[in-house]
């Protein structure tokens, strides 16, 4: 028996169809993006913003931002509006403004914990000050870290960071990242090289960030007190836990919760809450609002033994 064959697309279809995709979308999108001008004292910023409530919050980057001044939001339609940044959280380089008495045409939000390596992607934004610019490529890479910090000089990693070649260049931070179903599942942030452009991911953990933002203006996160790195976990142990890595402790901060629950140096933390822990990105992930003044268990492995401490996390000044 002869099986049926499908026929390949010649390169024409192909073609056709991927235009069809990036058009598509552009056409979705465009309307929901703006182009974002910060300034004070004649020292002027731009970058770009994604409308998510149709009530006028825009969603951009936190270094976008940090300038400071009078704002301005304007749209493809020719539309402006004066904008408020109500709040910035350097640490994830996420911020969310608001344009003074507008009604907007808001952008689909999507999950970037479905992506794929190798899935288009279509990036829009204002590079270069060339208002509602559309660039394609794929997801060239995922679970990259970007280093953040906040005024004080914190360092933080963004986990999870989207790597893509979709092409990326200044004034396009802030801008979307969306997926061929026109959904927002990235904001662009940094280009990290030729060809290689990172948005911070849309999901959970970012849905939190900006429901702190629109609330109070800042982010309130649970403060540990621990410089750590991941670590393999011995065979035996990580057959018993069903895991290969945990949190190495190299650093414990004097006079911080984690001081007060007797962490020590070479401590490798393996699950917080009962939640299971192998990078630092785990770690950071969990020390939410929620933690803070709470009581919480740590599994450490302490040589060859499994011990749980409590310690009770304070919130990060």
């Amino acid at each position: 028996m002869v099986e049926p064959t499908t026929a390949m697309p010649t390169e024409r279809e192909a073609l056709d169809a991927y235009s069809t995709i990036v058009t598509t979308v552009a056409e979705r999108v465009l309307p929901s993006v703006a182009s974002l001008r910060v300034g004070r004292a004649g020292r002027g910023g731009a970058g770009s913003a994604v409308v998510i409530t149709p009530d006028g919050f825009l969603l951009t980057s936190a270094h976008v931002v940090a300038q400071g001044g009078n704002a301005s939001a304007s749209f493809i339609d020719g539309s402006e509006y004066d904008v408020d940044v109500v709040g910035a959280d350097p640490l994830s380089d996420l911020a969310v403004a608001r344009a003074r008495g507008a009604t907007l045409v808001s952008v689909r939000i999507g999950n970037a914990d479905q992506l794929r390596v190798g899935q288009l992607v279509v990036a829009v934004g204002n590079p270069l000050g060339f208002s509602g610019s559309v660039t394609s490529g794929v997801v060239s890479g995922l679970g990259r870290s970007l280093a953040t910090a906040d005024d004080n000089g914190r360092r933080r990693f963004i986990e999870d960071v989207i790597q893509t070649d979709a092409a990326l260049n200044p004034g396009n931070s802030g801008g979307a990242l969306a997926d061929w179903q026109a959904r927002l599942i990235g904001v662009n942030t940094a280009v990290a090289g030729m060809g290689l452009g990172l948005a911070v991911p849309m999901n959970a953990t970012t849905q939190a960030i900006l429901s702190a933002l629109m609330r109070n203006g800042r982010v309130r996160r649970a403060y540990l007190g621990i410089a750590g790195a991941t670590r393999t976990l011995p065979p035996a142990i990580a057959q018993k836990l069903g895991r290969k890595a945990g949190v190495e402790v190299q650093e414990v901060v004097a006079g911080s919760p984690a001081a007060g629950a007797h962490l020590q140096s070479g401590d490798v933390i393996v699950s917080v809450g009962g939640t299971p822990v192998a990078k630092a990105g785990d770690l950071q992930r969990l020390m939410v609002e929620a933690q803070i003044g709470s009581k919480v268990a740590l599994s450490i492995l302490r040589g060859d033994h499994l011990i749980t401490l409590d310690a009770v996390p304070v919130e990060l000044a």
